[in-house]
């Protein structure tokens, strides 16, 4: 029943004109009052003010997710929907009476604007619009206009880049508004997110954002244009169209100024106007926004309420009834009667269906929003089991409750993923919001809320980090309040401006962080810069008094001081003096960049005169004339290693004293290679392929291999010249070190290459080799190997010597240095190269042994063996012929030999005194003398050696007249002295003393 004498008022005006706070403040003269509002974000906010007023324990909030109802309740803010009209309260306020003429929720707001009324007062908020329909449809309706209180122009179109701050873009699409969100994110430093699918705790918690100042700009839906009060000064439209649930629609001249009509608050005037795709406004539409002129409203949708539940067909039939009001129009069908009859064309749910109370339930579970719209047919399974649980025991059950509460709380995941699950969990809010469907109402409200609240915080956090960047925004709003920036440099270098994090100092260059924007990057550079002024000169200050040990270069010629990079090499006015170039930014000064110049240059030039100090001697010293000073400064231009095949004419001309200067600067004329061995170390090595490699003006220096190994992989796309630098020489498919290789060349000089050699313990040490690894290395030298196999000798089995067995043993080992030659005991002569005395005989040795090993042995238990000869003409790799002919930088003038034909580059044979002796019949070999005598006739030298490098002539037998031996070591005449020799001044001596007895 109405009364009579109760006042029914429309507010009626544009937005900002204060109609919400003029219904509060009159709501608040009752003892009781309800107040219904369209979004249960605006209910929330309009709740938080009257409890700031009246405090908690007599306001209630009832939404359909949710419902705070303390026992003393006087003021009852709700959504329309949920609004209890049978109460009786004093005060009843609708607002956004407009929504009347909504085609999916309009009859809602025509039954309030029919049938709600107050004890005492009664209030309808709205546009002026409905001043018609209102009196036309409520009796004894009183009017009062509301003027805005601010003005509200048209800013026409801007492009978001130039989007003034404090503005507000709307979207109308959930897509939409991210990808603004973003774009603004990138180009603004972040904006807040409000959509009318955001539950309260998100919104209020995006909208503070906003609010405090920690973003400029707002992207939202239309749900701002229902009453949300911001600080917004100007409203930017993406689209002007929206999809209504039916059909994309253009929106409406009063749509439009209700959105944009949050574009300045009380007495701050706003502007509106389009950006991004949107098309500029039609002039008609402006004008009608600017001035509050709108079409009035005609139609407004209605629904019968007077619902009859005596069948499931008489309640469809009364809620399709017509109206035959000409302000009315019947609404389209909506989602609860579409639920309706969905369920009712079930059996299982027919055959339950007996009176009116299970009707009347069906209806209550069909009216259950579709908050997870996934799609009808799912919303309707869910629908028939809410129904079988409630019809059959009365309540939902708690365990399966529980479950699908359980599989939505984890608040994990992307943006996407938690907004779905909110819009899930409100599904079970609302369940658990119905009087007497659940057990235990209280907990699994509480529940239900605590879920939503996790996910609303989630969700928060992930619109935050994704579209929010706070370094930005707070340098941004300081730039733009004209303030000047605080910047730091703190001891790891990282640069911050006003606390946050825009770049790092590395070295004396600032790298500023990739993510500022474009827009902002200059300005925080130049405020940045004057921070790292004084940062600058204090670091420069404390590099040049830097121990050298702090610093060091890298394979590819760059500077380092500890982990950061302050310049580079390049090339010198020679090898051995490279220069140092600094990285420093021109912002540090010319004062900072010559110190750090020059420090970086005292540290390179220490290093090279440290590691390079034999042959920088080599350089200075002034003794040297002639040839041993051209062979100097040849040696000093290939920084220590020249292999001798490509000089072995020039160290031919050098004579003994020459290499004697030489060698004191510990120059070693090896059979391959002239080198200083001090120059071969692993920090030499580096250091000498850095400063080649900035001569010869590489873009990628190659690298030293790791130290320690004799032996690396000789690889086919390396060149000689890369090998030789590093210290190695390449044979086969592996390089060897070329110190270990003259050693090797060495033991190789006293065998027998014509017979044959097998490898010793000895050789295969030095190389580090297996058997047919070192096969392959002497196959590379230029040494054909025969492969073979023997029955393998087992070792005698071991036991203690008695003293009579050491004492026949030694006897026998001192017998055994005596041969006898013309029925004469002589002690052999030394061997060259043998300091140990004469050598034992190994042929003999070998037969015995092999004698005693075949007995010994069993025939299946068999060795591998090589016989390794001097080949003539080896025959090239196979990657050799790939990579085609290999020559070092120092053979890269036309005047150097061409190899000979079939002989791989790579492996020239030893020139000089260090060259193999011809064989007969091979070009160049030396003609044969008509006086030399036969090998037979001449007097048996105690260092020719039979096979196996030991006398030919067993212990205790006459020595007999030896064919002639063949030897790796050139054939030189019998007066000569090989000048290599380091005792070659005292065998000269010893030559001269007998000359003159």
């Amino acid at each position: 029943m109405f009364n009579r004498n109760a006042r029914v008022t429309a507010v009626l005006g544009p937005t900002n004109t204060g109609k919400t706070h003029y219904a509060i403040q009159q709501m608040l003269c009752h003892r009781t009052g309800v107040i219904g509002l369209p979004l249960r974000l605006l209910a929330r906010e309009v709740y938080d003010r009257v409890v700031a007023l009246r405090g908690p324990s007599v306001v209630a909030l009832v939404t359909g997710e949710e419902r705070i109802v303390p026992e003393r309740t006087q003021y009852w803010v709700c959504t329309t929907e949920a609004m209890p009209l049978e109460i009786g309260a004093d005060f009843v306020a609708i607002d956004e009476i407009q929504l009347c003429a909504d085609p999916d929720r309009g009859h809602v707001f025509t039954e309030r604007l029919l049938h709600a009324r107050g004890l005492n007062e009664t209030l309808f908020l709205g546009s002026d619009t409905m001043r018609g329909a209102i009196a036309a449809l409520v009796p004894k309706v009183q009017f009062l206009r509301k003027e805005r209180l601010s003005e509200l122009t048209y800013a026409g179109s801007k492009k978001i880049a130039r989007m003034p701050a404090r503005s507000a873009i709307v979207a109308f699409s959930v897509q939409n508004v991210y990808a603004i969100a973003e774009l603004i994110r990138r180009q603004k430093g972040g904006c807040a997110i409000v959509m009318g699918a955001l539950s309260p705790r998100t919104r209020n918690a995006q909208v503070e954002l906003y609010q405090n100042g920690d973003v400029d700009y707002l992207v939202a839906t239309d749900a701002i244009g229902m009453g949300l009060n911001l600080d917004i000064k100007h409203i930017a439209f993406a689209g002007t169209a929206k999809f209504d649930g039916r059909r994309m629609r253009m929106l409406n001249a009063d749509e439009l100024a209700q959105i944009a009509g949050r574009a300045g608050r009380h007495t701050t005037s706003g502007t509106f106007g389009v950006t991004g795709e949107a098309r500029p406004l039609p002039s008609e539409v402006i004008d009608a926004i600017e001035n509050h002129q709108f079409l009035p409203v005609r139609k407004l949708h209605w629904r019968n309420a007077r619902l009859e539940f005596g069948s499931a067909e008489r309640l469809i039939a009364s809620l399709e009834q017509q109206t035959k009001d000409e302000w009315l129009t019947r609404v389209r069908e909506s989602d609860d009667l579409i639920a309706l009859k969905t369920l009712t064309a079930m059996p299982e749910i027919t055959d339950r269906i007996r009176d009116a109370r299970d009707v009347r339930l069906l209806w209550d579970v069909c009216r259950v929003p579709d908050f997870r719209d996934i799609s009808p047919t799912e919303h309707a399974s869910l629908l028939a089991q809410l129904f079988g649980f409630l019809h059959r025991d009365g309540r939902v059950p708690a365990d399966w409750l529980a479950r699908n509460i359980a599989r939505i709380d984890r608040p994990l995941g992307d943006i996407d993923t938690l907004s779905r699950r909110l819009a899930f969990i409100r599904t079970w809010t609302y369940v658990a919001q119905r009087t007497g469907w659940v057990d235990d109402e209280s907990h699994w409200r509480g529940e239900t809320r605590a879920v939503e609240d996790r996910l609303s915080d989630a969700l928060h956090e992930r619109l935050t980090a994704a579209f929010v960047d706070r370094r930005t925004s707070v340098l941004l709003r300081r730039l733009n309040q004209k303030e000047s920036l605080v910047a730091e440099v703190n001891d790891k270098g990282e640069v911050t401006v006003e606390g946050e994090f825009i770049g790092r100092l590395e070295g004396f260059r600032f790298r500023q962080d990739q993510t500022a924007s474009t827009e902002e990057a200059r300005t925080l550079r130049q405020a940045a810069v004057a921070a790292l002024a004084p940062a600058f000169h204090l670091r420069a200050d404390k590099f040049y008094n830097a121990p050298d040990t702090e610093m060091e270069f890298t394979e590819q010629g760059g500077l380092m001081w500890g982990t950061e990079a302050l310049g580079k090499l390049v090339a010198g006015p020679d090898a051995l003096r490279p220069q140092a170039v600094a990285f420093v930014d021109d912002e540090a000064g010319p004062e900072v960049a010559e110190k750090v110049r020059r420090r970086l240059q005292h540290f390179i030039d220490r290093r090279v005169a440290a590691q390079f100090e034999p042959l920088l001697n080599l350089q200075r010293d002034e003794t040297l004339t002639g040839l041993a000073r051209g062979f100097a400064f040849q040696l000093v231009e290939a920084l220590g290693i020249l292999p001798r095949d490509g000089v072995a004419e020039d160290v031919k001309t050098l004579d003994q004293e020459a290499r004697g200067l030489l060698r004191k600067h510990g120059v070693r004329f090896g059979q391959f290679t002239i080198f200083l061995p001090a120059l071969l170390k692993p920090a030499p090595t580096r250091l000498r392929l850095v400063l080649w490699s900035l001569m010869n003006a590489l873009d990628t220096f190659p690298e030293s291999p790791p130290p320690g190994l004799v032996t690396i992989p000789n690889l086919a796309d390396v060149p000689m010249q890369h090998y030789t630098l590093s210290g190695y020489r390449p044979a086969g498919s592996r390089a060897i070190r070329i110190d270990m290789l003259e050693r090797l060349a060495d033991l190789l000089r006293t065998k027998d290459t014509r017979a044959g050699f097998e490898a010793t313990p000895d050789m295969l040490s030095i190389t580090g080799m297996t058997l047919e690894q070192f096969a392959d290395l002497m196959q590379g030298l230029g040494y054909a190997g025969e492969r073979g196999e023997r029955p393998k000798a087992r070792p005698a089995p071991s036991r203690e010597a008695t003293a009579e067995e050491i004492a026949a043993k030694a006897e026998a080992e001192a017998e055994s240095k005596r041969v006898i030659v013309d029925d004469t005991v002589e002690a052999a002569p030394a061997e060259a190269g043998d300091p140990e005395g004469a050598v034992p005989d190994a042929a003999a040795a070998a037969g015995d042994a092999d004698a005693v090993a075949t007995a010994a042995v069993p025939a299946e238990e068999l060795e591998v063996y090589y016989t390794f000869r001097w080949a003539p003409r080896p025959r090239p790799r196979a990657d050799h012929a790939r990579r085609g002919p290999r020559r070092d930088a120092s053979q890269t003038q036309a005047d150097r030999p061409a190899p000979a034909e079939g002989q791989p580059q790579g492996e020239r044979k030893p020139r000089g005194d260090a060259q193999r002796p011809r064989r007969d019949g091979e070009a160049g070999a030396p003609k044969r003398q008509g006086d030399r005598k036969p090998q037979g006739d001449r007097k048996p030298q105690g260092d020719r050696k039979g096979k196996g490098g030991k006398p030919g002539i067993r212990e205790g037998a006459r020595r007999e007249p030896q064919p002639r031996s063949f030897s790796a070591s050139p054939d030189r005449k019998r007066d000569r002295i090989d000048p290599d020799n380091p005792f070659a001044a005292a065998l000269m001596g010893l030559k001269d003393a007998g000359k003159k007895d």
